[in-house]
């Protein structure tokens, strides 16, 4: 376990994760398209590199390197969330809307630390930096991701999805 420093908050010990997603399932063989049921949003990101196919299908479109590199990958990913929308499929939706996001959070994380390392090996925070070719790459996921958050039928899905499955 990491050390914890006052700059760090500790590690979350498994008992104290979020109540909205459930980290207990068997994502190596749960199918959530098949079972959408078993899909909970939870915050942010969480889940994104666990919920299948959608990782397998979205993840390969997912880069950040450079401003350009993160305009084709932000489109990809946004053109994959149009398809599951328009199927209906509000996990896919919420999915590619949480690559998105760890699109942003990863390359502002770069932006701001050298090789995005936010942290020493003794916990405290490393010195930041001003990448603005990563910041920039942040940028247009940015307002990708808050452009697939704003839609309304995505909106609409996701409190239909809550209301019937928590």
């Amino acid at each position: 376990m990491a050390r914890a420093s006052p700059n760090r908050r500790a590690p979350r010990a498994d008992t104290h994760r979020s109540p909205t997603f459930d980290y207990a399932l068997d994502f190596r063989t749960v199918n959530f398209r098949d079972h959408p049921e078993l899909y909970k949003v939870g915050r942010g990101e969480e889940g994104v590199l666990l919920v299948e196919p959608y990782k397998g299908e979205i993840l390969p479109h997912w880069r950040f390197a450079t401003p350009d590199v993160a305009q084709e990958s932000s489109r990809a990913i946004y053109a994959l969330f149009l398809g599951y929308k328009d199927r209906g499929d509000f996990v896919g939706m919420d999915m590619a809307r949480k690559f998105l996001q760890m699109g942003y959070t990863r390359a502002r994380r770069y932006a701001n630390h050298k090789g995005g390392r936010k942290y020493g090996a003794d916990g405290s925070v490393l010195p930041y930096k001003n990448d603005p070719v990563k910041a920039e790459a942040a940028a247009v996921f940015y307002t990708v991701w808050k452009q697939a958050e704003a839609d309304p039928e995505y909106t609409r899905l996701k409190a239909e999805h809550k209301q019937k499955y928590g």
